[in-house]
């Protein structure tokens, strides 16, 4: 396997990775005028980039997503609940769906929470074993915090829903596979983000303050302190749903 993470706008992380033996690759999370530097990555690699994932709809940023995909004729996906606002055709993606790039294998975990679409990719190496190796979290779990809630304007709903996520699908994880966020320390999308790029499980589960607390308790802190929404979020918004 190889693998890259791009630390990019807006705080985003970016993540290129694939099997080099099959020349096959995903990107995740492109955020827009970072499309050359994945097309240049594939160039160097020699592989094809078969999958361009948005891990969600993103409020902060505009999506490269669409544009890789179709410079480098591949689909574009989201997971499936998006559906219902996106105004494009593109692939869908649903719960517990495996997608492969040869020895690499790519789990799709929804994850509903910080938005109604989020969803995570659970990785594993078909050359290192079974197991999975890490989990790349999009906006539903950081480094030291999780996404905020209050985007759709449901916030007690939608914290709730990100805990039972939590719960569900990421924490009964191995505590030693690794977690690769959206965003660092610097982004609107959650309170109190490491400058850290990456976690493990058993970590977060140590030391994430959020993830020590009961349903109650979590959905209290999370609602507590909302912060500023993203510059320009609606306009945002429209583009990265509009046809």
């Amino acid at each position: 396997m190889f693998f890259k993470q791009l630390p990019t706008k807006e705080s985003s992380l970016s993540y290129f990775f694939g099997c080099a033996g099959h020349a096959i690759a995903a990107a995740v999370d492109v955020v827009a005028g970072d499309e050359d530097w994945f097309i240049e990555q594939a160039a160097q690699a020699n592989v094809r980039i078969a999958y361009v994932i948005d891990t969600h709809v993103h409020a902060d940023h505009y999506s490269g997503g669409r544009e890789l995909a179709k410079r480098v004729g591949a689909p574009y996906c989201l997971h499936e609940s998006a559906r219902s606002f996106v105004k494009f055709v593109y692939e869908s993606l649903v719960d517990g769906q495996m997608l492969d790039l040869g020895n690499v294998k790519i789990k799709v975990l929804h994850t509903p929470g910080h938005t109604i679409d989020s969803m995570c990719l659970l990785v594993s190496d078909a050359r290192r074993g079974p197991e999975p190796w890490f989990v790349i979290t999009g906006d539903t779990l950081f480094v030291g915090a999780t996404g905020r809630p209050d985007l759709a304007g449901r916030e007690q709903e939608m914290a709730g829903m990100l805990f039972d996520s939590l719960g569900s699908k990421l924490l009964s994880l191995p505590s030693e596979l690794e977690i690769f966020p959206g965003h660092q320390a610097g982004s609107a999308c959650g309170v109190g983000l490491s400058g850290k790029p990456s976690s493990t499980i058993g970590f977060e589960k140590r030391w994430n303050p959020l993830l020590a607390m009961d349903r109650e308790g979590f959905v209290r802190e999370l609602t507590a302190v909302i912060p500023a929404r993203p510059a320009n979020m609606d306009q945002i918004v429209a583009t990265n749903i509009a046809a």
